[in-house]
């Protein structure tokens, strides 16, 4: 009998295409110093605040590079489904992607900028959605 795989890594794999176009999107918009049309109004204020840089590099290409990981480490996972290692990788590195984008969403954004970016918060959404399916991973496997 052939052994069932484990949907959690294409599940990691196709969340990690989704935060890439996010922060794809976004980085074009900041590597040409445009502000990208928002639907709720506080992209223009996000993106423009002192806030929106680390170390003068835009959080959004610090968000590339997390999907581009993201997105390697699903697919090992896809190809290794049960490595515990990688499972434990997925967990940790989602979970501190999760954490930052808490942190970035509920603090920053709202509470010291007084405003929201829909594509931040989409980024955000996305972390939850990879952390929650790591979890899973992590104890179905």
């Amino acid at each position: 009998m052939q052994e069932k795989l484990p949907l959690a890594p294409y599940i990691l794999l196709a969340l990690a295409m989704v935060g890439l176009g996010d922060t794809l999107y976004l980085s074009y918009f900041q590597y040409m110093n445009l502000i990208p049309t928002c639907a709720i109004g506080g992209c223009e204020v996000v993106l423009t605040s002192v806030h929106s840089k680390f170390f003068g590099v835009p959080w959004s290409y610090i968000g590339m590079v997390f999907y581009s990981y993201m997105f390697c480490l699903a697919v090992l996972l896809c190809i290794e489904p049960r490595s515990k290692a990688l499972r434990l990788g997925a967990l940790v590195y989602t979970g501190a992607g999760f954490l930052y984008s808490a942190w970035a969403i509920f603090y920053v954004q709202l509470t010291v900028i007084g405003a929201l970016c829909q594509f931040c918060a989409i980024s955000a959404l996305t972390a939850f959605a990879l952390f929650c399916v790591a979890v899973w991973h992590w104890r179905t496997t």
